[in-house]
């Protein structure tokens, strides 16, 4: 699991995953493996216009949530647009500048296109990365200086970005923001993968000098600087700050308030560090009806997703009759009519309803049994609970928050998660690497939650209680939505 690969594929067995892999390369391949070529060759302008119309109609094809938020016409016209733009001929890195925003578009965080490994070692080959950190405000969207890892020490941490490389910070910004892939509108997400990684998305997506001309406002007054690129290695791993936590689950009992951190959903992540969630949660429970507590806070922030089981199972614990989590599981025809032969060994049919296919359950894993109604848990807490969240709650982690949220079993504290409200598209993932040497990730399973499809349509779950996180709270790592949780109690 990382930020921005997501999948719930954690549940498969290896058997399971090996027949998904054979069905895969054999149906939804769009255009055959290629091996990645050289970074700095060019394709014709008219095979990329050719590539860009045959991607994106096999996509749709496959992509049971592909006009979820985007209708057809509109995005006929966004791909019409991108076709039109491309005018001469493209490297591989600037043909994915033009793709990326266009599958942003799609409103799916499963849905993605990469560069393939080789291509990313070559762009780190030079220090060619922005050598500050950047804390956008959320709301005034500011760009500030949070950290500098250039030689130059006359830049100070707070100073406002007025321009890189004679470019406005604002328009820099609306062009990362329309680059990096959301569920559905939401922006919470996009904003926290900046104030974590900004120098390598816009290395990716705009430019990868080796010097840099940063204007920057401080006291109203501007001053621009020239800096040389940074290295990879100057900034923190991705796997760093992905795992900023000793233990992916953690508990414990302060000043009568119970505190349970669940940094992962994911079985994989969760056995690797020695533990086991079904019992860890179990051992949790049993201590909070022994010694009779009455106020829960549950934190899964920055909680990417993972082994949808995991998530249904802890929402099991706060309900004390029977709920729904899932609404249905939906694919599209193209992949309902490839459930045939060896595969119906492993899943059931889909069955087709008013035009559209729902999936059932598989033979062999319980993946798919989560539309049914669910059963409460046996020590379900009914104490009061407040739900910590964020832009980087995804995946499986956002359905959990959404049930818990619209059947009130929690008041949520924090952001807006990153995960949608009403669900994701996600579960088996086909891959593919187009002649470019691109590789693409299609998702085939729309999942929809049991929750009030009118509301936040396009967005994540909305807290009862939303904080904003300034910039002298974010350089000083301070806890607020903690803080604010734990105010809340304090008041009743």
């Amino acid at each position: 699991m990382t930020m921005t690969d997501l999948s719930k594929q954690e549940n498969y067995s290896i058997k399971t995953v090996l027949i998904i892999i054979i069905w895969i390369s054999s149906t939804l391949n769009v255009f055959g493996q290629t091996k990645a070529l050289k970074p700095d060759r060019k394709y014709p302008a008219d095979s990329l216009r050719q590539w860009t119309t045959g991607l994106m109609d096999e996509i749709s094809k496959k992509h049971p949530g592909f006009y979820r938020y985007t209708d057809k016409e509109k995005f006929g016209l966004l791909i019409d647009s991108t076709r039109q733009s491309i005018q001469d001929s493209l490297t591989q890195l600037q043909y994915y500048r033009k793709l990326k925003p266009l599958f942003a578009k799609i409103g799916c965080l499963h849905t993605g296109i990469e560069l393939p490994e080789e291509s990313k070692t070559y762009l780190n080959t030079s220090n060619n990365l922005l050598p500050l950190e950047l804390f956008v405000d959320a709301k005034t969207h500011k760009v500030l200086v949070s950290k500098n890892y250039s030689d130059n020490k006359n830049i100070q941490i707070g100073g406002e970005v007025v321009s890189i490389n004679e470019t406005p910070i604002s328009v820099i910004l609306n062009k990362l923001l329309d680059a990096i892939p959301s569920n559905g509108y939401n922006q919470t997400e996009k904003i926290l993968l900046l104030n974590y990684r900004f120098p390598f998305w816009y290395q990716e997506i705009i430019d990868a000098p080796q010097v840099f001309k940063v204007v920057l406002k401080l006291e109203g007054i501007e001053q621009t600087f020239e800096l040389n690129g940074a290295s990879k290695g100057v900034f923190p791993s991705l796997e760093r700050l992905e795992k900023n936590y000793n233990l992916p689950l953690e508990f414990e009992v302060k000043n009568g308030i119970a505190i349970l951190k669940i940094h992962s959903f994911a079985d994989t992540a969760i056995k690797q560090s020695g533990q086991n969630f079904k019992k860890f949660i179990k051992e949790v429970f049993q201590t909070l009806q022994q010694q009779n507590i009455k106020n829960l806070i549950i934190d899964v922030r920055d909680n990417t997703g993972g082994t949808d089981d995991n998530a249904a199972l802890l929402s099991s614990f706060f309900f004390d009759k029977t709920f729904r989590y899932w609404d249905k599981i939906e694919v599209t025809e193209a992949v309902a009519k490839e459930i045939k032969g060896v595969n119906k060994m492993f899943y059931k049919k889909p069955e087709e309803n008013n035009g559209l296919y729902l999936w059932k359950k598989s033979w062999i894993t319980k993946e798919f049994d989560y539309y049914e109604p669910q059963e409460p848990a046996k020590m379900n807490f009914r104490g009061n609970s407040y739900l910590l969240t964020n832009g980087l709650c995804l995946s499986s982690c956002a359905d959990f928050t959404a049930v818990m949220s619209y059947n009130k079993k929690a008041v949520v504290v924090g952001q807006e998660t990153g995960g949608g409200y009403q669900g994701n598209t996600s579960g088996m993932l086909s891959k593919a690497t187009i002649p470019t040497g691109l590789v693409i990730s299609i998702p085939l399973q729309k999942y929809t939650n049991a929750v009030d499809l009118n509301k936040n349509f396009g967005r994540g779950t909305i807290p009862n209680h939303e904080t904003a996180t300034t910039f002298e709270n974010w350089i000083n790592k301070e806890d607020v939505e903690m803080d604010y949780a734990i105010q809340l109690i304090n008041k009743k």
